[in-house]
This record gives structure tokens, sequence and C-alpha cells, in this order.
């Protein structure tokens, strides 16, 4: 299947959940990392039984403190 990772085309194979998705694209600090797809933000409760889909849009996103 075809899902798009920060914008990139990627194949991969069906039924890859979150999870593995996390694993494959070495996402740093998963564990502080926010994800999105199809622009909708996955639960942190959910992300162990997400499972993707052909055409799925995913998001990694970090959120960084800062200022004085």
């Amino acid at each position: 299947m075809t899902i798009i990772v920060a914008g990139e085309k990627k194949e991969y194979k069906d039924g890859l959940t979150l999870p593995e998705l996390i694993e494959a694209e070495k996402v740093e600090t998963p564990e502080y990392v926010s994800v999105s797809i199809n622009e909708e933000f996955v639960d942190s409760g959910d992300v162990a039984t997400t499972v993707l889909k052909d055409g799925d849009s995913v998001e990694f996103l970090y959120f960084m403190g800062g200022g004085q």
C-alpha cells in the first residue's frame, strides 16, 4: 500500500500499524511525538492499535518549549 509520510509517498505492507511505522521511520523519541493521520490527531491511547490504510497521510509532530 502507498502512504504519505511527511509529504513523501512510501510503500509499506498492508495492515501496517502505527507503532510499526514509527519504528520503520526511525522516529526520534517516539514517546514525545504527536501523530496526525489525514490531518486528525491520534490519541496517545490509540497509537498501539491504529492500523494504517492505503492513501493515508501521516505527519509526526514535535512540540518544543522555549523562551526565557
